[in-house]
């Protein structure tokens, strides 16, 4: 009975395992089978990804619709908050992350990415009457942040006062509101967010720079290698650059 027991638990201690170490993705000719990749996102980060009526819509979509193209698969969105996508990845529930996902060494513990597309940067948004003018001045400010995103983590480090928010919507309007004195947000986010709001301003001054790509869990080794490849090819060609072009975004190409 002791042995069966142990058994049992052995089985279901590597099950565990197994998943929570993000072992649990799915490999190119998988899916291939099943025609389609399941992709994890939150479409309040325009212009990399926005909702249009019913419609995703933004710079990662029209990137994902050329690399599933190449691999012969039809991208299938599954809208959740950003703070999930990455734990949605990692246990196997999604075949992809794509969010405006940033590249940590932290997160590579237990993520798989692809090469990085494009460089981005963290800015300070704040209203335009503020006294803030850099980094500096954020000391014992109130912060606000999207929940789960590098922008927390890094004003977290800093020990700043944070109130985080599921959406950048909201959390730009705990600042119009007064409820905070900054918000912490990618860049070219900001400046489609900010547009025509004067109201508020964009600090010169960038909080960090950051690299962007697709996440997998890992087990997906073979397919991230063949996205590589058309990403590669994309950046070479100039697609990537034309994309950003469309949605008027400066480009800044990964070093």
């Amino acid at each position: 009975m002791k042995k069966i027991l142990a058994l049992l638990l052995t089985i279901v201690f590597v099950s565990v395992c197994f998943t929570a170490c993000g072992t649990s993705g799915k490999t190119l000719a998988e899916v291939k089978e099943a025609g389609e990749l399941v992709i994890a996102t939150s479409p309040d980060f325009p212009p990399f990804e926005n909702l249009e009526g019913d419609k995703i819509v933004g710079i990662e979509v029209d990137l994902m619709a050329i690399v599933c193209e190449k691999l012969g698969v039809t991208p299938v969105y599954e809208q959740i908050n950003f703070d999930a996508v990455l734990t949605g990845v990692q246990t196997g529930k999604y075949d992809c992350g794509m969010s405006g996902i940033s590249v940590t060494d932290k997160r590579k513990e237990n993520t798989l990415f692809t090469k990085e597309y494009c460089l981005a940067a963290q800015c300070i948004v704040v209203k335009a009457d503020s006294a803030i003018a850099s980094k500096a001045d954020l000391e014992g400010k109130k912060i606000a942040v999207q929940t789960g995103t590098t922008a927390a983590e890094f004003c977290s480090g800093q020990g700043y006062t944070l109130s985080q928010f599921e959406a950048n919507q909201d959390a730009k309007l705990a600042l119009t509101q007064g409820k905070v004195e900054a918000w912490v947000v990618d860049d070219l986010t900001a400046a489609e967010m900010c547009k025509g709001d004067d109201s508020v301003k964009i600090l010169d001054e960038a909080m960090t720079t950051e690299p962007y790509a697709f996440a997998f869990a890992f087990g997906s080794e073979d397919l991230v290698e063949e996205i590589n490849k058309i990403i590669d090819e994309l950046i070479a060609d100039g697609t990537v650059k034309s994309i950003f072009d469309k949605y008027e975004a400066p480009y800044t190409k990964p070093e």
